[in-house]
């Protein structure tokens, strides 16, 4: 039996082209063996709407299924006007829903936020960080990641080129990999 854990990783911008994307998939190159990343995508979500919810539509019920199904969830996100992406609030709501049967609850957790501005994210990392606390996300509180003036850190290919960089997020997902292990053999955390 293996002991790999798996991690959604849920990128907060739907561009193409996104930093975040490129962050995320940085972060799954970086993780350590003993953790499996995989994004989840939530650009096909319809806005969440309690009224169609005896009936919800199957990108929905995939979503849950997909969240339900893995023992973490990594956040990368960017910063829309000091708060989180809609697309990515859509998904928290569509996660949380219905009411007692969230597929976040327990979950631990860790967001990592990136933007070209210098403050790298910080007010929507922390929106976020308060989300959790209702939706019961145990939040990885160290290393905190706020990428400041991320489009300089990617060539055009979107492969990460600073060394200083690569070796912080390097450290970061062996932490992350470290708490999720801790998390699910302490659920008390």
């Amino acid at each position: 039996m293996s002991s790999r854990r798996e991690s959604a990783v849920i990128v907060g911008s739907l561009r193409k082209g996104s930093i975040n994307r490129m962050v995320a998939a940085a972060l799954i190159e970086l993780a350590p063996e003993d953790i499996k990343l995989g994004i989840v995508e939530i650009g096909q979500l319809q806005l969440y709407n309690q009224d169609i919810d005896d009936r919800p539509p199957q990108e929905w019920t995939d979503f849950r299924e997909r969240i339900r199904g893995v023992s973490a969830v990594l956040f990368v996100t960017p910063e829309y006007n000091r708060s989180i992406p809609a697309a990515l609030k859509n998904a928290l709501d569509v996660g949380s829903r219905p009411y007692g049967k969230s597929v976040w609850n327990e979950k631990p957790g860790a967001i990592v936020s990136a933007s070209p501005s210098a403050i790298g994210g910080f007010g929507a990392n922390h929106h976020l960080r308060q989300t959790f606390v209702f939706l019961n996300i145990p939040c990885m509180q160290q290393p905190e990641v706020y990428l400041s003036h991320a489009d300089k850190l990617f060539d055009q290919q979107g492969k990460l080129t600073n060394s200083d960089t690569r070796r912080f997020l390097q450290n970061f997902m062996q932490a992350y990999a470290s708490w999720v292990t801790a998390t699910a053999n302490n659920p008390n955390i």
